[in-house]
């Protein structure tokens, strides 16, 4: 997969099969528009594109908002390979992007610089300055400027849209089968292995503490079941998100207790995928009572299925 972060490194072989869209989560939602993109560029001998931004535009609109995002910029990418697209444009949202009307956009970006032939919204997307871009312009637009433009539907699950909002609001309710169910993968985290306060050696239950990327968003706070992806070796694994406050801690921290491993992995790169939920954060009387709960919580790790 190609990637350009500036229009004006692109040149372009053939015309395009594009979207475009923050694509927050690269949901099952945007796997439906993925492949369609896919199906039309094979049948119409373009090449596949998704246009999104880097950083996300609140950053820009609200500086001062402690966004968190449900993929990194690695992730993202990862993700878009994974599902075949063929470049892949990151644009900064600069002063001069944001004050182009839909109108100036299509026109000056999407065919004079992009060259599309065939473009893919989602149902409910809107673009340029003032969302003055919708699918009605597009309709009109693409008589003139000579290309195709496909709404997409929404995609439900349980009879609700799927929407990178309530992938984000399932993970912050601590639903991880749902959220997994929306995304079509299960959501992970990853980072480097630090020291911590090796309070859990003390009391049979060794964890790795992981710095998470400051831009990822992290479930709930509480104990989770996770898949841990570790050199290239997969374990099951027990995971808290929280601030310890059995032992009084306050810092918040994402800590792993890896099932059957036993090593020195300080520095190393670790992921985490959520498989389900155990519980919210406790605040136990005593270390007994604490190590009381985590024996309850690795029977039940051990006995999870992984499918």
């Amino acid at each position: 997969m190609k990637v350009f972060r500036n229009f004006n490194d692109y040149t372009s072989q053939k015309p395009l099969a594009l979207s475009l869209g923050m694509f927050d989560g690269v949901h099952l939602g945007h796997k439906s528009i993925i492949d369609e993109l896919i199906k039309v560029g094979t049948e119409n001998h373009l090449e596949t594109a998704i246009l999104t931004f880097w950083p996300h535009p609140r950053f820009v609109f609200n500086p001062n908002e402690d966004l968190k995002l449900l993929n990194t910029l690695d992730e993202k990418k990862f993700l878009m390979e994974k599902y075949g697209i063929d470049t892949l444009f990151l644009k900064e949202f600069d002063e001069e992007f944001r004050n182009l009307t839909g109108e100036e956009f299509v026109r000056k970006i999407l065919v004079d610089k992009l060259n599309i032939k065939y473009l893919i919204i989602g149902y409910d997307h809107s673009f340029g300055k003032n969302k003055s871009g919708n699918f009605e312009l597009l309709q009109k637009l693409s008589k003139e400027l000579d290309f195709e433009v496909e709404q997409m539907e929404a995609i439900n699950i349980h009879e609700n849209n799927i929407s990178s909002t309530k992938v984000r609001n399932a993970l912050l309710s601590g639903n991880i089968i749902e959220a997994n169910e929306m995304l079509g993968y299960s959501y992970s985290v990853s980072g480097t292995v630090v020291h911590g306060k090796k309070i859990g050696r003390t009391i049979g239950y060794p964890t790795a503490n992981i710095e998470t990327d400051q831009v990822k968003l992290l479930p709930k706070k509480g104990a989770y079941i996770v898949e841990v992806f570790l050199k290239n070796q997969q374990y099951k694994g027990m995971l808290s998100i929280g601030t310890n406050p059995t032992v009084n801690g306050e810092k918040l921290t994402v800590e792993v207790y890896i099932l059957d491993f036993n090593g020195d992995i300080y520095d190393e790169k670790i992921t985490v995928a959520f498989r389900d939920f155990l519980h919210d954060e406790i605040k136990f009387e005593g270390l007994e009572k604490l190590i009381e709960k985590l024996d309850e919580d690795k029977k039940r790790t051990e006995n999870f299925i992984f499918k």
